[in-house]
């Protein structure tokens, strides 16, 4: 039995003999030098480099959506102002704006507050009745209706002309209330 352990003993002390002989190499093949060693600095900087980059292409690439959104948000904004009415229509002697006339000059401001370079010039018209001076003071008052409600909705007044034509420029020849009622009127033209 004593014969077993001393065996035992010697075969522990070869192990770690073996194995502190082991411990001092170093297994060159992995060892990396030390100029590719990378600090933590440098990591850190490559990967704030990295995301500065994917930030960038981001960012750029929202822009890019937010542009072609722009785009497409100004096409219908024109598309809506060219369909809605230029012809607005006034009672006799008056020169207040009806409902109707308010939604239709709604799409054209919108146009005109989203597109600084678009103009616009309103004429301003009166039937036959009453004096030529009155007329042409009627056709003002309407047309300066028109563009203080354009103003009001965000058009910037240097987009806007306005011209009194009074009773010269009649849309219909008819000498009735029907003929009148088409002559009492502002025009809307874009330039």
């Amino acid at each position: 039995m004593n014969i077993l352990k001393q065996a035992k003993t010697a075969g522990i002390i070869a192990i770690l003999a073996v194995l502190a002989g082991c411990a001092g190499q170093v297994n060159e093949s992995v060892q990396v030098p030390p100029s590719k060693i990378e600090s933590d600095a440098e990591r850190a900087a490559r990967e704030a480099r990295q995301a500065e980059f994917l930030a960038k292409q981001e960012a750029a690439k929202a822009d890019q959506q937010a542009a072609d959104l722009a785009a497409k948000t100004a096409e219908q904004l024109r598309n809506n102002a060219m369909a809605a009415d230029t012809l607005f229509f006034f009672g006799f002697d008056k020169s207040d704006l009806s409902q109707d006339a308010l939604d239709d000059l709604d799409a054209h401001a919108k146009y005109l507050a989203a597109d600084r370079s678009a103009k616009v010039r309103l004429e301003g018209h009166a039937d036959e009745r009453g004096s030529r001076a009155y007329n042409l003071a009627l056709g003002e008052r309407r047309s300066n209706a028109v563009a203080r409600y354009l103003v009001i909705q965000g058009v910037n007044r240097s987009q806007i002309e306005s011209i009194s034509y009074g009773e010269e420029r009649p849309l219909s020849l008819s000498r009735d209330e029907n003929g009148w009622s088409r002559n009492r009127r502002v025009e809307l033209i874009y330039q």
